[in-house]
Parts: structure tokens; sequence; C-alpha cells
């Protein structure tokens, strides 16, 4: 890793109508619009899809770096996650956010090793830090 702190740039470019272009350098463009709950066309990824996206994407890649320092081995890791959005105090955003967690893992003598290691993924979860959202993690443990 690279010595903190880390600097992230992002740009969009939209007109009166249709989708948003974001990019970031050399990264493929995304074409954003508002989600269908926001009268968008449902057929695109939104601002708020992307970051619930981010919180399961950043989850497993904690939770990769944790598992290899902590020398646990595991076939697969599935997270899924629902976020809430509503208005408090006449804001609005996101109240809650439930992520489920699935792993699977050869070996039963590591279920609680793997519980644990998953719990501090989320602990440790740069995006979900960053966020005034509540977070729920359920984790499933399979052995395969």
């Amino acid at each position: 890793m690279q010595k903190l702190p880390h600097h992230y740039f992002a740009q969009a470019i939209g007109k009166p109508m249709g989708t948003v272009t974001t990019d970031s350098g050399d990264l493929q463009n995304l074409e954003i619009a508002a989600p269908i709950e926001f009268d968008g066309p449902g057929d695109k990824w939104s601002p708020e899809v992307l970051l619930i996206a981010s919180v399961v994407d950043c989850l497993i890649l904690t939770f990769r770096a944790i598992a290899s320092a902590s020398k646990l081995e595991w076939i697969h890791l599935r997270c899924e996650a629902k976020g809430t959005l509503d208005r408090v105090d006449k804001i609005t955003r996101f109240t809650e956010i439930h992520i489920k967690a699935s792993l699977d893992i050869n070996s039963k003598s590591d279920k609680d090793k793997a519980f644990h290691l998953l719990e501090k993924a989320e602990q440790n979860c740069l995006i979900t830090n960053s966020l005034t959202a509540q977070i729920h993690l359920d984790i499933e443990i399979n052995i395969t």
C-alpha cells in the first residue's frame, strides 16, 4: 500500500437531459442516470446504486487483504447489500445498509476465524467508515 493520504479523481459531464458521463483518467467511462425511484430510466447505474456497490466491493477487498494477512484459506465470498434511503431532519440520506456476506471455506476448523475476519473487514472497510448510515452485517459461513 502506498503511504497515506491517497487522492482520487473523478469527473462527470451532463446535459439538461439524458445520462451523465463519468470518468476517472484511464478507467472506462460510466453512463449514469437517476434511478427509477427518482423518475430515471432504471437501466443505468445511479449514484445510489454505485454507493451501495462500493460498500460490497470494499468489504470483499478488505476481507481479501485481512484473510491473506491472517492466512485464512477461502474459496468464494458473495456480498449483497440493501440500502435504505430516507428523509431525516429534512435531509435525504442513506440511513441503513444491510449487508449479507456468504463465505465459502474448506475447513470447519476455520469457521470461527472466518467469522471474526469478516467482522474485522466490515469494521475496517473505508467506505462504510466514511458513511453515517447504520451498517448491519449478516454473516453466513459455508463449509464446502
